[in-house]
């Protein structure tokens, strides 16, 4: 087989994987892999922008693959522009239920009262402090909240309460 028969294979550099997954409808996010699921958070997302009706689709769309459909989301509303009570992802109508309480994770909840809490990495986050976040968020029964997770990791708001 010569070289311009075989297969390529696109390799993506770890530091370019935020702007590899640039295409509308992607989302970054990393989930706990036990059953158990004894540590305070589940997983982890890494949104690009603070506009939530561009970043929720996607998340949802990759969730749901995993988990089922996905009934609502508890958001920080300081965290976001413009939150609204609901969406239509994928043809199901997903609740939006916001809160002022800056604690940096966002809730989702599947069937009637499933819920799964996930470590939001800022947008502005650097590639390297954006991994480790996310790996401390989905070590299994970890007890870090999402807040000293983004301290130790050096992802913390750069202005709490406005998005940059």
């Amino acid at each position: 087989m010569s070289d311009a028969d075989s297969p390529r294979v696109t390799r993506l550099l770890p530091d370019a994987v935020h702007q590899a997954v640039s295409r509308p409808g992607t989302a970054v996010v990393r989930l706990e892999t036990t059953h158990d699921r004894q540590g305070v958070l589940d997983g982890a997302w890494w949104p690009r922008s603070h506009d939530i009706a561009g970043e929720l689709p996607g998340l949802i769309t990759a969730l749901s693959e995993y988990l089922g459909p996905i009934t609502r989301v508890g958001l920080d509303s300081d965290a976001w522009e413009e939150l609204p009570t609901r969406m239509t992802i994928d043809d199901r109508v997903v609740h939006i239920d916001s809160f002022p309480v800056g604690d940096d994770t966002v809730l989702i909840t599947r069937g009637g009262n499933d819920l799964f809490s996930l470590l939001v990495v800022p947008p502005h986050a650097m590639p390297d402090a954006a991994r480790a976040a996310m790996a401390a968020a989905v070590r299994a029964g970890s007890r870090t909240p999402a807040e000293q997770i983004l301290i130790d990791t050096g992802t913390e708001r750069t202005d709490p309460g406005h998005p940059t």
